[in-house]
């Protein structure tokens, strides 16, 4: 049994992201779970234009104490695991631009996945020759629209219409939806943790593992962190990383103490740890509402 957090190596980890991790730590400990990390780096585009970001992410965890179990898994180095769990699966392919399909799909959910219309779906040979000239192919599963249910810890059942969704891009990169699917199945994770932005996606991941032949986690999708104006906390939100509120003075300690606070598990200025959260964690008494981060709110001593 175990839960983990997978951050993508992208960007500096923000206030939310690092909430969201404390909030998978505490999830996981608090059952007798180990905690796993994950960095999630298949588009390595976007990675080689933020080198060194995976190791900042991992030192600003350990600086606010959130340990963990095992090795550092990166999904760039299970490309084999993927291409094999494809290998499974009725797939089809899919020459239609993000434009098209934004033209002709229903509005995008909230993880921001359109629902995908089929126009490719039964194309002949000879029109996949044609189009093959055009563009690369990605690859899409033959899902049919079934319905999916599966289980939320704080939201109850979670249920969508599953469409054909990618599972590897036109430029070859594996999706999202499968390498976690695969991820967790293989690494035994039982338990996600992680936003709720992401909570529309629950169908679709969890009828993937079950075409698998994978048991689905349980899942606890936790409000967002957002700025004063609603939106996703961001950079234009000031100092939210540790990078940046370092600059400010502010020890990780101090963010530690910001962020059991936000949750309700310590008074402003009380010095805490991960460990000592544990006893004050009940994932029951948890807000469902955003934590709204307004600029300058965290302090130093």
């Amino acid at each position: 049994m175990a839960g983990r957090f997978a951050p993508s190596p992208t960007s500096d980890l923000h206030l939310g992201n690092l909430r969201t991790a404390l909030l998978a730590w505490l999830f996981a400990r608090s059952t007798g779970r180990d905690f796993l990390l994950r960095i999630e780096d298949l588009d390595q585009v976007r990675v080689a234009a933020a080198a060194g970001l995976a190791e900042r992410q991992l030192r600003d965890l350990a600086a606010l104490g959130i340990d963990h179990d095992g090795e550092v898994v990166r999904q760039s180095d299970r490309l084999a695991l993927y291409e094999s769990a494809l290998a499974k699966l009725d797939v089809y392919e899919c020459y239609c631009s993000r434009r098209e399909i934004a033209e002709s799909a229903q509005a995008p959910h909230g993880d921001g996945h359109r629902p995908y219309p089929g126009t490719c779906r039964e194309l002949t040979e000879a029109d996949r020759a044609a189009k093959r000239v055009e563009r690369p192919a990605a690859l899409r599963v033959r899902a049919g629209g079934v319905t999916w249910t599966a289980t939320d810890a704080l939201y109850g059942p979670v249920t969508g219409v599953v469409d054909d969704f990618v599972l590897r891009r036109g430029d070859g990169t594996f999706a999202y939806n499968l390498a976690v699917v695969v991820d967790d199945g293989a690494q035994g994770v039982d338990q996600v943790v992680r936003g709720d932005d992401l909570r529309s996606s629950v169908p679709r991941q969890a009828w993937l593992a079950h075409r698998l032949g994978l048991t689905p986690p349980t899942y606890a999708h936790v409000p967002l962190a957002v700025g004063p104006d609603g939106r996703r906390l961001a950079k234009r939100d000031g100092a939210v990383t540790m990078t940046d509120l370092a600059g400010l003075g502010v020890t990780p300690t101090e963010v530690l103490t910001t962020l059991a606070a936000s949750l309700g598990l310590a008074r402003p200025g009380e010095r805490v740890t991960p460990a000592g959260l544990l006893d004050r964690f009940d994932p029951a008494a948890l807000s469902r509402a955003p934590w709204v981060v307004t600029p300058n709110r965290v302090q130093p001593s």
